[in-house]
């Protein structure tokens, strides 16, 4: 091998590696439900109707199907496995977000884009 494939192969095993660790600060689905609201990084409130929400939620059955901010969520057994850590608030003018549970995961989303910026 020459000096320029190995120059080559280091740079791509570099780029792969970084793609790899940066894939965790993308993803931050991985939820934790706290029991106390001082617990929490988000306030969360659970509407009744669909147009009333900020984002449409899909609770999936994996932790790796949690990518991205687009309303897929994991709920982890701990704390320290999630991204971000919930309390579910009794009333809608205490939550920092409103959210509503969808049957289909294809119908997860945001309603309104402008709190996207809660779930980074």
């Amino acid at each position: 091998m020459t000096c320029v494939q190995q120059y080559q192969m280091k740079k791509w095993v570099f780029l792969f590696i970084i793609m790899i660790a940066t894939q965790n600060i993308v993803t931050a689905q991985k939820l934790f439900s706290t029991n106390y609201q001082n617990q929490a990084d988000v306030l969360v409130f659970v509407v009744a109707h669909e147009n009333q929400a900020d984002l449409k939620v899909y609770r999936v059955d994996y932790p790796n199907q949690a990518a991205d901010n687009n309303g897929l969520w994991f709920f982890t057994q701990y704390s320290n496995q999630a991204d971000k850590k919930i309390y579910f608030t009794d009333y809608a003018n205490q939550a920092d977000l409103k959210i509503f549970f969808v049957k289909y995961k294809n119908q997860a989303g945001w309603r309104n884009k402008e709190k996207k910026y809660i779930m980074y």
